[in-house]
């Protein structure tokens, strides 16, 4: 990617933020995950980008909007005002419009609005399956592996540790983000979810220096067959990080939709809209956290802090 696009991914994560927060709470997590999906779309194709969706909304399901394999980006828009770049980046995208749909439907934490870039051929096409993942930062990323199998009495042996635990039902990719700070006081995501959501995980971890371990759940002939359709013939290979987000360039870019670990949720005051992102790239290496104020276009605006 020639260019600096990370601003533009902010404002692409910052509206589907904001669309899917005006739903927070009502209990329909279809609806909350429609009006996210659309808005990121609409947004996307604004930025001056030749892109792609490599992870997206449906591979299994043909969704209507941020399929894998659509295009997006300003060359592809039809209604495009003004002029248009001479260049266009070829860009990769995998996108979560609304990670944690039943988190923003309950109102609970952790609801973030979510999508990584990358150079073309920078992320991996990874099938919509479950994915058995370990995450960790830096300081231990070279010191455990996914090599022994999961077992029934995983928690309590790591209680056994003297380690504690907190459960997550949904959200893992927050979690797993977590696992690379310093004082978040998580230091260790283990589990199984979704693939897609590996994908967006290891993105980050090549930008915050941390790890990812991750293998797909391949138990039926149809899994199979979803993985040799995306070009995946070892169903027992362990990823890393560079594996599954592989890319010289990678922009991560999230905002948060409820209050949550890394970041507050969407908050609504008179005049305006506030939000809270992450915005990090690993060339060059840069880690931003944003605090953005929407400022609506009527007079006499009050700015609430």
């Amino acid at each position: 990617m020639d260019s600096d696009l990370s601003l533009e991914f902010l404002r692409v994560v910052e509206q589907a933020a904001i669309a899917c927060a005006h739903t927070m709470g009502q209990g329909d997590r279809h609806h909350s995950d429609q009006v996210a999906v659309e808005a990121m779309r609409a947004v996307m194709d604004t930025v001056a980008i030749d892109g792609t969706i490599v992870i997206g909304e449906g591979e299994r399901d043909e969704a209507p909007m941020l399929y894998i394999g659509e295009k997006v980006g300003m060359v592809h828009a039809k209604d495009v005002k003004g002029p248009m770049p001479v260049r266009f980046d070829e860009v990769d995208i995998a996108v979560d419009p609304l990670e944690g749909t039943n988190l923003c439907a309950t109102g609970a934490a952790n609801a973030i609005a979510v999508l990584a870039a990358s150079n073309k051929g920078g992320l991996l096409h990874a099938p919509d399956l479950y994915m058995e993942k370990l995450v960790v930062g830096p300081s231990s990323k070279n010191a455990v592996s996914l090599d022994r199998p999961r077992h029934e009495k995983l928690i309590s042996d790591i209680r056994a540790t003297g380690a504690r635990i907190r459960l997550i039902g949904d959200g893992d990719l927050s979690a797993g983000i977590s696992a690379a700070l310093v004082g978040t006081g998580v230091h260790a995501v283990m589990g199984t979810g979704g693939a897609p959501e590996g994908v967006l995980t290891a993105a980050a971890m090549r930008c915050l220096s941390g790890e990812i371990f991750a293998r797909l759940v391949v138990s039926k002939p149809e899994h199979e067959a979803r993985c040799r359709a995306m070009g995946i013939t070892d169903f027992t290979r362990v990823y890393t990080s560079k594996d599954l987000a592989p890319g010289d360039e990678i922009i991560f870019a999230a905002t948060g939709v409820t209050d949550g670990t890394l970041m507050r949720g969407v908050r609504f005051f008179g005049d305006g809209t506030r939000t809270s992102s992450v915005i990090m790239q690993n060339s060059p290496h840069r880690i931003r956290f944003i605090d953005s104020i929407h400022v609506s276009a009527s007079k006499d605006v009050k700015i609430q802090f």
